[in-house]
């Protein structure tokens, strides 16, 4: 991918596509701009219905993204797909843990933030696909941030101020990440669709 000309004109359901995956794309980023605001201004992680309903929302927006991608190579969709599947399973353990509050169980128990590596991995890669086609160079360093990040938070190497301030330059990332993609020609995300297998 990563064309910058139009080989088509754009069908319908190609606009519609594209518009449900870059509406993810915004959307991931305003719910972690959220979460990464929550955070900062109390210095620590905060469970409640608050960052419960942000974090169903994250998963909902990641998942928009994952199956409205376009990619060349549909096997990397169907991984992504199940990847995204592995992530709904992490919720449910997430909920489980925390008796219905996925925040819960993510403030008693730190290392339920590796529950967490699925979700990062789906959206570090629509950031990465991006960096590979449009030379966004903030996709590639988000999808290695987010991981880290996590497995940080899970061992305990980062609590209040330095969990908070890694979640902002998360949140920052992907602002800069958003501005950067939604603006760009639909066309650019279809690109030659004799290219799709």
């Amino acid at each position: 991918m990563g064309e910058r000309q139009v080989f088509q004109p754009l069908t319908r359901e190609d606009r519609i596509t594209v518009m449900l995956y870059r509406t993810g794309i915004v959307l991931s980023t305003a719910i972690m701009a959220s979460l990464a605001y929550l955070a900062w201004t109390t210095g620590t992680a905060r469970s409640g219905l608050t960052t419960d309903l942000l974090v169903y929302g994250l998963h909902a927006t990641v998942g928009m993204s994952v199956f409205f991608i376009h990619l060349y190579v549909s096997a990397f969709h169907r991984y992504l797909k199940y990847l995204y599947l592995i992530c709904i399973a992490c919720l449910a353990a997430l909920l489980i843990i925390g008796k219905g509050s996925p925040s819960a169980a993510l403030v008693q128990l730190p290392a339920g933030a590796v529950l967490l590596l699925p979700l990062s991995g789906c959206l570090g890669f629509v950031t990465a696909k991006e960096a590979f086609c449009f030379q966004l160079f903030e996709g590639y360093l988000l999808a290695m941030i987010m991981p880290l990040y996590l497995l940080l938070i899970a061992t305990g190497s980062l609590s209040g101020n330095g969990a908070s301030a890694g979640l902002a330059l998360i949140a920052v990332l992907l602002v800069l990440f958003m501005i950067r993609k939604v603006f760009q020609p639909l066309a650019w995300d279809i690109g030659d669709k004799s290219a799709y297998r």
